[in-house]
């Protein structure tokens, strides 16, 4: 599984605007879509809210792309 860091400049970032960050979807409307049809962990735990606040520390899980993203604050 290809791992990936992301870093984020605010205190968290949105499910959601995660997956338009990293082209996994093409617009903040098909995040409701591709959670509700593809595997998403978040800290090991199934995540579908494309509302869920990520936060330094937190690692996703994206199954069907073989992706692991740990989220970590900007110095």
């Amino acid at each position: 599984m290809e791992k990936k860091i992301i870093e984020i400049h605010d205190q968290f970032i949105t499910l959601g605007q995660l997956l338009k960050h990293e082209s996994i979807i093409s617009s903040g409307g098909m995040a409701k879509w591709y959670l509700s049809e593809h595997v998403v962990k978040l800290n090991g735990e199934f995540e579908q809210r494309r509302g869920k606040k990520l936060y330094n520390g937190d690692v996703i899980e994206l199954v069907n792309e073989q992706l692991m993203i740990t989220i970590v604050q900007a110095d």
